[in-house]
């Protein structure tokens, strides 16, 4: 690995670290309870190297179908996993299929008119 390589990886690992510190913090103030800063880096590695997996098989995924960009299909593989990460990214893959068919409407209708007032 390289320096450059190295330093990102480290940079990657402090920010899910920070982050996962701030919901630590915000569910501990929310449930009147603490978590040690042992708890909070355990959570961090383990949340880091789920990621690593994640992103692993979402590249394995996509080099399978023979594509060099994940998209929304691997992603729904990759959370098969777990019942209701799985039914949360469903959901939120549909909202944004919903919201994608609003806006290309819109786009086609908005063309017609400009057709229509040129003619």
């Amino acid at each position: 690995m390289s320096v450059d390589q190295d330093e990102t990886l480290q940079r990657l690992k402090a920010a899910v670290h920070f982050t996962v510190g701030r919901l630590c913090q915000k569910l501990g103030e929310d449930h009147g309870r603490g978590f040690s800063r042992q708890v909070i880096a355990a959570i961090a590695e383990t949340t880091f190297r789920q990621c690593d997996v994640f992103a692993k098989d979402l590249e394995a995924f996509s080099r399978h179908a023979k594509r060099s960009t994940v998209n929304a299909e691997d992603v729904k593989l990759v959370a098969r996993r777990s019942s209701a990460l799985s039914i949360y990214i469903q959901n939120k893959s549909e909202e944004l299929n919903q919201e994608q068919k609003k806006k290309n409407s819109g786009k086609r209708k908005s063309r017609d008119t400009e057709e229509e007032s040129r003619e």
